[in-house]
């Protein structure tokens, strides 16, 4: 690891005085403008409310969402959840209540459209709003702030454009699309009408990008391990290992996050994990 990027793990955290262990699988980590943790699970509740020290706070989403993906939160503090599941994309605020759905609650997208298992939503600093369709089409869609689908792209292969499970899409600063195509061990990157840039190819199964302030680009990697690179894809740090003590996953990395102060959050899955660790910088 770089000297300028080392972690310690946090031992512990979830656990602490007043809190709720998470239990399940946990799949995913989001960061509100207070330093709020949520998490994503696959059991109920499907969301847990945690501060920042690992005290349990609240839930949301019950009775509503049935098996959450990735979940992303806006400036605002919209929550914006894809729901495997139920073919959905759930908007909400932090304190629970149901903004919008886009997609038919329990219907398949027709074919090429939305939705079929989407894997995450996120919004550019334009307001629009782009998803991964990812288990059960290889599509990337983009939708305007209200909701109207304005263009769809990609379908199933290896080349440029194509995908093989796009399991995330992240939004940076230059307003390029990054999609974590993670049966093809890459991440694409595309403008914002969907035309294809460049890809990242030093990756193993990449399950969800995260860019920070400082505009590092976190990925979580199936082969238990964090990879950090500036924007130009140049590798700045990578650091994880396979096991079951402190900082160390058991299971495949599947969701990241980062904090305002630059505290890392890092969820595993799919077998045994039960866990998030949060990592601090030494």
């Amino acid at each position: 690891m770089a000297d300028a990027y080392r972690y310690r793990p946090v031992e512990g955290w979830g656990f602490s005085s007043g809190g709720q262990p998470m239990g399940g699988v946990v799949p995913d980590a989001a960061i509100d403008s207070k330093d709020h943790v949520y998490l994503t699970r696959r059991d109920p509740p499907a969301i847990l409310v945690y501060d920042r020290e690992g005290r349990f706070l609240s839930t949301l989403g019950e009775g509503i969402i049935s098996n959450p993906h990735n979940i992303w939160i806006d400036p605002s503090d919209r929550l914006f959840c894809a729901d495997v599941d139920d073919h959905t994309i759930r908007i909400f605020d932090t304190s629970g209540e149901l903004l919008h759905t886009w997609g038919t609650p329990n219907r398949v997208g027709a074919s090429d459209h939305p939705f079929n298992m989407p894997t995450k939503a996120m919004a550019s600093a334009t307001g629009e709003v782009f998803v991964s369709d990812g288990y059960g089409q290889h599509r990337v869609h983009r939708f305007s702030a209200d909701g109207e689908l304005e263009l769809s792209w990609g379908e199933e292969g290896t080349g440029p454009g194509q995908f093989a499970l796009p399991h995330d899409v992240c939004i940076d600063s230059r307003n390029r699309v990054l999609v974590s195509d993670r049966t093809n061990n890459r991440i694409q990157i595309f403008d914002r009408d969907g035309r294809f840039l460049e890809q990242w190819t030093d990756i193993m199964a990449p399950n969800n990008i995260h860019i920070d302030e400082s505009e590092i680009v976190y990925v979580a990697e199936a082969p238990q391990r964090v990879s950090m690179f500036n924007l130009d894809g140049q590798l700045v740090a990578r650091w994880g290992e396979e096991g079951e003590g402190p900082g160390q996953f058991i299971d495949p990395v599947h969701g990241i996050s980062v904090d305002s102060r630059g505290d890392i959050y890092v969820t595993e899955v799919p077998h045994h994990a039960d866990r998030v660790q949060k990592f601090t910088r030494t």
